[in-house]
């Protein structure tokens, strides 16, 4: 299974750029491209973060994406 996210569109609708987004979360914005093109999984308390931050559930969040043969 892999972990996929909604990062990217909830950001977009709310008018956030990845620049803004990483600055407040104190990282960077390679970081959150990353993140977003599922290229890289957060940290526990970096998604953390991201929940806080949008104010989302986690499952708004992020999901699993179940593998063929599942």
């Amino acid at each position: 299974m892999k972990v996929i996210n909604h990062i990217k569109e909830i950001r977009k609708k709310r008018g956030i750029t990845q620049v803004k987004l990483a600055e407040d979360l104190q990282i960077t914005r390679q970081t959150v491209n990353a993140i977003e093109k599922n290229k890289y999984n957060p940290s526990l308390e970096l998604a953390l973060k991201l929940i806080q931050y949008f104010d989302v559930p986690i499952e708004e969040l992020f999901y699993l994406e179940k593998s063929k043969g599942e």
